[in-house]
């Protein structure tokens, strides 16, 4: 079937609608000029958008951390949805492809760019972040022209959800990839939100015979384990010290607590290869640094507290690497293989969206739900999505 084709130019532009932040809690549906996609451009009906940390850190605070909103910023960059318009060069997109949208645009030109480590470029433009200006405007719209190069095509049959869902799994399979796990390892993984429970997923599909998963909260804890995330679970005691001496002293007793979990063998799990630290918190981190074996990896991917206490004579002494990993790169093929396949041990990525609100109107309400641990029935809150259906307010 040939490529079907829209005009790159027109003389006036089509008005969508945007869900606008200007200022703390301050979301306005507002209309915006969009013109036909560029040559080398899709003009995308964005139909699934994911809900994450920073996201509601700017809904919260009209900042994440240091980074300052410094004019008005549609968030959203956990998408996928529906080609509506094909630029003139671009050849392997039809309209009615079903894509998931890679947000971050690198440069392409520095050193990090061509060496494949385009997260780390300096000169990345990330949809929904106010760290360069002009912001680049998030996902929550009724349509964008995005770069043909970085959305990726998705199954007929696959879930807009799912492939909302690539963008923070890729996040995961980034995090193994910079594990390198050997097969059999044993990994514990802190953190129990949708980004922990993606990287013990991972953690099991790359060969780890042992993921345990450690929260504070035991429903997220017991979720991962029934849902096969991973093999066990661990809930981390609500315990603070008066001194960082005493928070030490219980960053050991965790660690030392996870140790003598069992495997399945009865034998008790131990130091583990690898620990994936998901939360920032320092006491987390710190327990990270004690349940490591000598050899080990730490891998930091929680954005949490910027500054902390670590117990950094600990890891140096047992030759333990902490590791950064900070988004990801060339994850979106391998992340619609992981998600397409289905098994009885395999871990049900569906369940990872727990609540969906209709409608860019919704917005207001899907970032207040996603501010919570549980919704008023008791549910489990895990990932928020709002789901958009352009098609009656476009004429498609």
């Amino acid at each position: 079937m040939a490529t079907e084709k829209t005009p790159d130019v027109a003389s006036s532009p089509k008005q969508i609608r945007a869900s606008v932040l200007h200022g703390a809690k301050d979301l306005r549906i507002e209309s915006r000029s969009l013109f036909p996609p560029g040559p080398t451009d899709l003009q995308v009906a964005v139909r699934s958008t994911g809900l994450c940390g920073s996201d509601l850190h700017y809904y919260g605070h009209f900042r994440n951390g240091d980074i300052i909103v410094k004019e008005p910023m549609s968030l959203g960059h956990e998408s996928a949805g529906v080609v509506v318009g094909v630029g003139s060069d671009v050849t392997n997109f039809s309209v009615g492809d079903k894509v998931a949208l890679e947000v971050g645009l690198p440069c392409e030109q520095c050193d990090r760019c061509k060496e494949g480590r385009y997260n780390i470029c300096k000169s990345m433009n990330f949809r929904s972040s106010a760290k360069a200006f002009p912001h680049a405007q998030g996902t929550l719209q009724d349509r964008i022209n995005h770069p043909a190069a970085w959305c990726h095509k998705l199954p007929q049959d696959m879930s807009l959800d799912l492939g909302a869902i690539l963008e923070p799994l890729g996040v995961a399979i980034h995090a193994s990839r910079r594990a390198n796990l050997a097969a059999g390892a044993s990994v514990l993984v802190f953190g129990a939100g949708a980004v922990g429970l993606l990287v013990a997923a991972m953690a099991k599909i790359s060969g780890a015979s042992n993921v345990v998963i450690a929260d504070i909260d035991e429903g997220r804890v017991n979720f991962a384990v029934e849902n096969k995330f991973a093999h066990r679970g661990f809930t981390v005691p609500m315990k603070r010290g008066s001194s960082i001496e005493e928070n030490l002293e219980i960053a050991k007793e965790t660690a030392a607590a996870v140790g003598k979990i069992a495997k399945e063998s009865g034998e008790p799990v131990g130091e583990l290869d690898a620990v994936f630290e998901c939360t920032g918190v320092p006491s987390c981190v710190q327990a990270a640094i004690y349940a490591t074996r000598p050899g080990g990896k730490v891998l930091l991917i929680g954005m949490g507290t910027p500054i902390q206490t670590l117990p950094i004579s600990a890891a140096a002494l047992r030759e333990v690497d902490i590791v950064g990993v900070f988004r990801y790169a060339n994850t979106y093929p391998a992340g619609v293989e992981v998600v397409s396949k289905k098994g009885p041990d395999y871990p049900d990525f569906s369940k990872i969206v727990t609540h969906r609100y209709k409608g860019l109107e919704s917005a207001v309400k899907a970032f207040d739900m996603a501010g919570k641990t549980k919704d008023g029935e008791g549910k489990l809150v895990i990932k928020v999505v709002i789901e958009t259906d352009d098609e009656e307010k476009s004429n498609l």
